[in-house]
């Protein structure tokens, strides 16, 4: 158990590693405005898909642990079951490539700020990547506003607030960088740092829940 709530302390931080590594070798990539999933496209695509597949898996695997853990620690019986969601939807992500998105890949010739292959046009494994990434920029935040309110009624004042401030940062942001790939002319040129404060915020929490669940393992 404690080693499958240790796969999620460690995905989202392998999970960015990962795809700032990969940015910063493709030709063209410019992070402050793509998307994390266009790295996922073209010929170089394999590493970020096996990233995207990784992480997911770990997702998954700590999820698993995370159920098996007490409520008190973890919170509502609902978090492992989002969590494994939205590692669900890593996996699917890696699986279905995202279409162009914001100019890149350029050889692709999507305008930029749009999400397509050409204007609206949007291919089934686009639009399939996109679904797959509903339980994970929603899943998360609501599973972190879940668990404030479980650890408010606990009285755990600085879990509830670290909580509730990342469930309101992922989505907040998620907001921005969809708006900004999708066409937003004042977001577009920072829907890439948008997205990534939104991975970070999320991500982070799961890693802190994780970790907060494998030291109380520990202790018990």
């Amino acid at each position: 158990m404690r080693a499958r709530i240790a796969c999620s302390v460690i995905a989202g931080p392998l999970f960015v590693v990962g795809f700032t590594a990969i940015g910063a070798r493709r030709a063209g990539y410019e992070w402050r405005r793509h998307a994390v999933s266009s790295l996922a496209s073209g010929h170089e695509g394999w590493s970020q898909r096996l990233n995207f597949v990784l992480v997911g898996g770990l997702y998954c695997s700590g999820a698993a642990g995370l159920a098996r853990r007490p409520k008190e620690v973890v919170g509502p019986r609902a978090l492992p079951a989002l969590i494994f969601g939205a590692g669900a939807g890593l996996i699917g992500s890696g699986l279905f490539v995202t279409d162009p998105v914001a100019g890149f890949p350029p050889s692709a010739g999507a305008p930029e700020g749009v999400c397509g292959q050409s204007g609206d046009q949007v291919t089934r494994a686009g639009a399939l990547h996109n679904l797959c990434a509903i339980p994970i920029f929603f899943g998360i935040p609501i599973a972190a506003l879940t668990c404030a309110v479980s650890a408010a009624r606990r009285r755990e004042s600085r879990w509830a607030i670290y909580s509730a401030g990342s469930a309101i940062v992922m989505g907040a942001t998620s907001q921005l960088f969809g708006a900004a790939f999708g066409g937003s002319p004042r977001l577009a040129a920072l829907g890439g740092v948008f997205q990534r404060i939104s991975i970070a915020s999320g991500f982070g929490w799961v890693s802190a829940l994780s970790l907060r669940a494998l030291v109380c393992s520990h202790r018990s």
